[in-house]
This record gives C-alpha cells, structure tokens and sequence, in this order.
C-alpha cells in the first residue's frame, strides 16, 4: 500500500472507456434519530426527507495492474491496495476499501469526489458509498435496485465497518426525490411524494440553507442517543415518539401545501431534536437560530446529528433578505441548492482525460 499527497497527483490522457456515477445529498426535513438502531426494529421510525443538486461523484476505470488505486480529489489522497481490498489503510479512504471487498472487481483506478464533507449534516458519506455501488455495479454489469443498493451501502457502512449511525441517508440517495420513508422490524419502505412544480417552487422560496463553518462527528452524538434508547431515557423516548407523529403531520402539510404549518411544524421538531443526546445542539447553533427567529424566520432545525454542519431555516420569502444578512454577520453562509429528482445514476465516457500518474 502507498499513499500519496494530492500535489502528486498528475493527469495522463488515456483512451480507455470510464464508469462515472454521481448520488446525491439530502435534506432531512423531520424524523432523523428514529431512524437510528435500535429504535426503528423496537418501536418503528419514520423520516421526510429530499435530495439536492450537491452530489457525490465516483469514475472508475480498469488498470492494467493487479492493484485498487483510489483516488480522493476533496480529501488529496492517493492509495493502493490489493485486489481483494486487502491492506491497512490507516482510516484513509476505509469505506472505498471495503466496497471494494464485497466488489473484487480486479486491477482498477478510482476517482471519488463530494460536494460536501463529511460531517456536514447532508449524508455525504453515505451517498459517496452509494455512489460506488453504483459505478462498481455499472462496471461489472451487474443490476441492482434501488432497494438492493441502498442495504448494500447500510451493510458497508453499519456492519463491514461498524459506523454508528441511521438508516435514512443511503435510502435518499439511491432513491432520490421527495420521499416518506418508513423503518421497521420488517425492513425499510421508501414512499415517493406527488408534489407539484408550483408546490415545489413556493417550498423552495422558503428555505435557506445555511452552513454553520464547522463540521462534527456523528458517532459520538448517536452513541449517546443509542444509549439513551438502550436506557429507556424518558425524554428521550418522548422526543423520538413525538418526532414520529411529527414527520407525519410534515407529511400532510406538505401534500395539502400548507406550508406556514409546515414552517411552525419544522420548529416544534427541532425543539424536541434538542434533547436526543447532549451534542445536538450547542452555543453557536442556538445562536444562529435565535438570530434566524429575530430576522423573521418560522422554523428550522439543524441537519445530520447535529453539533455543527448545515442549518436548514424556513423562512417567509419576504424576509429572506433579512435572514441572509443576520447569518452572514456571524460568519454563516447561505449554500445556494436546488431539488434534485433523481436518485444515484452512472454512465459510460470515452473521455480521454484520466487522473493517474507513472
């Protein structure tokens, strides 16, 4: 095995035929946390959620070497190792390493890339896992459905590599769209929302999204919230049932367009998000969101975990200006987005232009 900083990296025009693949990342607009084992086989959990036009980007192409070579634009690695996904990486690049152990797909290069880091509340390591299923399973040949991609991507990420975390995000990103999406002891069930342009315009004209400047570990809060659950922790319980009821009170103020509702539904959620686990929510978020409050927002609630990454406000389109600025002044940056319809897609390229060096 042997790593390499991005500076390394050089281009070499090649005419060999690449396997590109792109998932997208998520809003998750109420029921985060009931997705989070053991709660969903226990009691059952649902979520709300959409996709963004910010996406996880994946090209593969075969090599003549009997050796995996990954490289990663956003973090400037550069690894090797064997063909069975074999070799100790250090935590570089784990979860490309063990898709690769399912995939055993021989001599191959591999180019990843994300628009978002991991830890900034919008699933990006789940769909970057997503993503190489798909570009993998394009490469071989293989079809997969969205259902098979999605608990494939669980299994890697829970079980091969044992990250604490919930079950929503690879569920989003296979699927992509709008979607209601159920977890229970029988499995998971992805509904797709009938939502119209207009519908989706007016929605899109309330929200802002908001990048805190930090980024945050997931596994530490859930841990907390795992044990909570494990520990029957009273308001805890409390929370996670009234998230339940609350994401389907989101539903239908969505499918009937009742979207002051949904704004005042968003802030109830968020005040009981608060007390899944003590990390949820800390003096800058409550800062930015008693700001966002003051300059005239209905509702929001932090994305992910929580304890840093992206905030998601819903706000009235009149105040928005408002909103932006106070954000602004303490550092904050509004992150310009679009709903993304489609789940992970990949294609064929020709393209001659290939990241690899001698």
């Amino acid at each position: 095995m042997t790593m390499k900083t991005h500076e390394e990296i050089g281009l070499l025009t090649s005419g060999y035929t690449a396997t590109r693949s792109r998932a997208p990342l998520r809003i998750s607009f109420c029921g985060g946390g009931t997705d989070v084992p053991p709660y969903p086989e226990l009691y059952g959990g649902c979520v709300l959620s959409c996709t963004i036009d910010k996406y996880a980007y994946v090209s593969v192409r075969n090599h003549a070497q009997p050796q995996i070579r990954v490289i990663s634009e956003h973090q400037g690695i550069d690894v090797l190792f064997d063909e069975a996904g074999g070799g100790h990486l250090e935590g570089k690049l784990d979860l490309a390493q063990a898709i690769f152990r399912r995939f055993r797909s021989g001599g191959l290069e591999c180019f990843i890339q994300s628009d978002a880091p991991p830890g900034s509340g919008l699933g990006s390591s789940s769909s970057m896992i997503v993503a190489l299923i798909e570009a993998l399973s394009r490469h071989q040949g293989l079809h997969l459905t969205n259902y098979q991609k999605a608990d494939l991507a669980f299994n890697i990420e829970r079980n091969d590599l044992g990250i604490i975390g919930g079950l929503q995000d690879q569920y989003a990103a296979a699927f992509g769209g709008f979607n209601f999406i159920e977890f229970t002891s029988s499995g998971v069930y992805v509904t797709p929302l009938r939502l119209s342009t207009e519908l989706l315009s007016e929605l899109h004209y309330h929200l802002l999204l908001c990048y805190t400047g930090t980024t945050r570990l997931s596994s530490n809060i859930l841990n907390e919230q795992t044990d909570n659950v494990m520990r029957e922790e009273g308001r805890v319980m409390e929370s996670l049932s009234g998230l339940k009821a609350l994401t389907i009170e989101l539903k239908r103020a969505l499918l009937r367009g009742r979207l002051h509702e949904f704004g005042d539904l968003l802030d109830q959620a968020w005040q009981l998000k608060r007390h899944l686990a003590s990390g949820v929510s800390n003096e800058q978020i409550e800062t930015l969101y008693d700001m966002a409050k003051a300059a005239g927002a209905v509702g929001g609630k932090i994305l992910g975990a929580g304890g840093g990454g992206h905030l998601l406000l819903f706000v009235p389109f009149t105040k928005r200006g408002r909103v932006r600025e106070a954000m602004e002044s303490v550092g904050a940056r509004i992150v310009d987005f679009q709903f993304e319809e489609h789940g992970a897609t990949s294609w064929l390229t020709t393209e001659d232009t290939w990241i690899s060096r001698d």
